[in-house]
């Protein structure tokens, strides 16, 4: 049995396109706004359930609520006090989030326990691509890294919740991953040396535990020696997130030295991919796979095509 006073969490998910319902004058056979076909308040409220109910499941296999939480596919304000409003969180949680450029209209956002965080600091980093077309240029947005400067359990610890470009189109948006990887360097670079504040840079992106973008990341921080429990757990299979035959590790938890230190009051136990049976699909055909909510236009009523993630810290009395 996992101890309540001696243990914090730390949790990832990404919960695919969670969009408030649209207006029910849209016609049936349309895709709504979000792109999404048919998505109404009925299955709105499931998913807001459904996503309360996996925190649940965190609460039943580790006794405590993860008391800071990385989002990503939000699309706005309200969506994120639907979730806070769910019983299992009791009135103690509140959000960051900020509106994005993005083109589908998704963002990042942080939950965190008011009884045990304090936000001391926040605010978005943003990026826009230019590129030259024939004849004129133009320019692509993307989601938001969101910096948060929290005091957690009387420990400073700055957190980016990310959401990387996808592989999509033979991975075109690979140096824009690199560009914003590099970003975060800076930043991190800019606060750490200056004071000395641990870092989590947590989210879905778009990257496998061991690829070189993300090794370059860890590389290219060595001020803050940051390290990425997720790597073993990808060698041993362990995936959040699929494409096709291929298992993914897309969604992941990265932390500076300070979490490996005896000095600091919040130590790194554990990583987990929290891939709980009652969140994988019912399907054979897909069995151990995460239960989305759609399959291209077709609605399944699950959960998110994304499993969390979670680190388990121990505290230093």
């Amino acid at each position: 049995m996992t101890n309540q006073k001696n243990e914090e969490l730390i949790f990832f998910y990404n919960v695919e396109n969670l969009f408030p319902p649209d207006p029910k004058t849209l016609h049936i056979l349309n895709p709504t706004n979000s792109g999404l076909r048919n998505w109404d308040e009925k299955r709105y409220d499931n998913k807001i359930v459904k996503i309360a109910h996996v925190l649940e499941l965190v609460k039943e296999e580790h006794q405590i609520l993860p008391a800071i939480i990385g989002l990503a596919e939000i699309s706005a304000d309200s969506v994120l006090n639907d979730i806070i409003s769910q019983p299992i969180f009791e009135n103690n949680y509140a959000f960051i989030h900020y509106d994005s450029l993005d083109e589908r209209g998704v963002d990042v956002a942080l939950l965190y326990d008011k009884t045990k965080c304090k936000i001391m600091h926040s605010e978005p980093i943003s990026f826009i691509f230019e590129f030259e077309n024939p004849g004129n240029s133009s320019f692509d947005t993307t989601r938001d890294i969101l910096f948060c400067k929290v005091k957690f359990d009387g420990e400073i610890i700055n957190f980016y919740v990310v959401h990387l470009p996808s592989k999509r189109d033979k991975d075109i948006n690979k140096p824009k991953r690199e560009y914003i990887l590099n970003k975060i360097t800076e930043k991190i670079k800019e606060e750490y040396d200056d004071k000395h504040e641990a870092v989590v840079v947590f989210g879905d992106f778009n990257e496998n535990a061991n690829e070189d973008l993300i090794n370059n990341f860890l590389l290219n921080n060595e001020n803050a020696d940051l390290k990425n429990p997720f790597s073993k757990l990808f060698l041993n299979k362990q995936f959040s997130t699929f494409h096709n035959t291929d298992g993914l590790l897309f969604d992941q938890i990265i932390l500076s030295k300070d979490f490996f230190t005896t000095n600091f009051k919040l130590n790194f136990e554990e990583a987990f991919v929290f891939n709980n049976f009652k969140l994988a699909s019912w399907d054979r055909k897909f069995q151990n796979r995460p239960f989305r909510t759609y399959a291209g236009t077709r609605y399944l009523g699950g959960y998110s095509d994304h499993f969390p993630v979670l680190v388990k810290l121990k505290i230093n009395e």
